[in-house]
């Protein structure tokens, strides 16, 4: 097993800074975090797709003859 010492995880974290910068990281969680939450509802079978919309009818048009 490895063990890393608080140095090395100094320098793990500052090369994860700047390779990918401050703004990404949380882009990064959010999607990470979204596709955990997605994984976990597949394996409880919960599903929760959004309703299709409602399909109203519209006028009907009218057709002139050229």
């Amino acid at each position: 097993m490895v063990n890393l010492a608080f140095f090395h995880w100094l320098v793990v974290l500052a090369f994860i800074l700047i390779f990918f910068g401050g703004k990404r990281i949380p882009e990064i969680m959010k999607g990470f975090g979204e596709g955990i939450r997605s994984f976990k509802d597949g394996m409880a079978g919960t599903s929760q797709t959004p309703a299709p919309p409602a399909q109203t009818s519209a006028p009907p048009t009218r057709r002139e003859a050229c």
